[in-house]
């Protein structure tokens, strides 16, 4: 187990970060090109410096992994993994889906989750292996929808489906579900949770995006993996959530 000291540290670290991203979102905001051709801005460094300020000062021999810094001990036992603001385009074009990811792996599990997205008046969502998944303070769990026409699906960046043999059998799935939404980014996995909606489903997506929100969906009572039923690892690049009920029948629609 994590241990709710690190559960504190990840709370403390994702409220620092909060008060850098709120300050920069108020004022001018510039970004440049990292050498992916993503962008970055001085908000998502120097967030990211306060987070791992945090947690270097409580857990000095933990790993950590970070969006823009370079990666430490990432054989130590713990490892954080963290992406100070995912949705940096979102934060540039100033509309509200981006957030802070703070998440832990234990000996190669994920067992520690806080999501946060400022621009939503702080919604924090937490998780501990073990010890249930919370929305500022209120204990989550997921939907109990077993049949996919009475499912609600939200999709994210489907750009590598799209583009794949299995676009034809999504699109017959969603001639199924009772209804097709893209909340997008932290948010429709804090839905999920709560279980206001019952899948989410994104095919471009990196570890550090959805670590911390697997922790929580999990907790929740769902069930994650890749779109191939894998378990969500370091080198995972698509993603299923859903309510646990569910997944199994969206994974075999997929194959169809």
């Amino acid at each position: 187990m994590a241990g709710s000291g690190r559960l504190s540290a990840a709370l403390a670290a994702a409220a620092q970060a909060a008060d850098v991203i709120c300050r920069h979102y108020a004022g001018a905001i510039s970004a440049r090109a990292k050498s992916d051709g993503s962008p970055v801005t001085d908000a998502d460094l120097e967030a990211e410096r306060a987070i791992r300020a945090v947690i270097e000062a409580r857990f000095p021999d933990d790993g950590f992994y970070g969006e823009e810094s370079a990666a430490v001990r990432l054989d130590a036992e713990h490892v954080w993994l963290v992406d100070p603001i995912d949705g940096t385009k979102s934060f540039l074009r100033r509309y509200p889906m981006f957030s802070t990811q703070i998440a832990l792996m234990h000996q190669g599990r994920l067992e520690l989750g806080v999501s946060v997205a400022p621009a939503f008046g702080g919604e924090t969502a937490h998780a501990e292996r073990g010890a249930g998944a919370f929305l500022d303070g209120e204990r989550l769990a997921v939907s109990r929808v077993a049949k996919l026409e009475d499912a609600t699906l939200s999709t994210g960046n489907l750009r590598a489906l799209a583009q794949g043999p299995r676009w034809p059998a999504f699109g017959r799935l969603v001639s199924r579900l009772d209804r097709i939404r893209g909340f997008g980014d932290f948010y429709h996995y804090h839905l999920l949770a709560a279980g206001k909606i019952d899948a989410v489903l994104e095919s471009n997506i990196h570890v550090l995006d959805i670590a911390a929100l697997t922790v929580i969906v999990e907790e929740a009572g769902g069930r994650v993996t890749d779109l191939e039923g894998r378990p969500i690892g370091l080198g995972s690049t698509s993603i299923l959530a859903t309510n646990g009920l569910l997944h199994e029948p969206v994974l075999a629609a997929l194959a169809g």
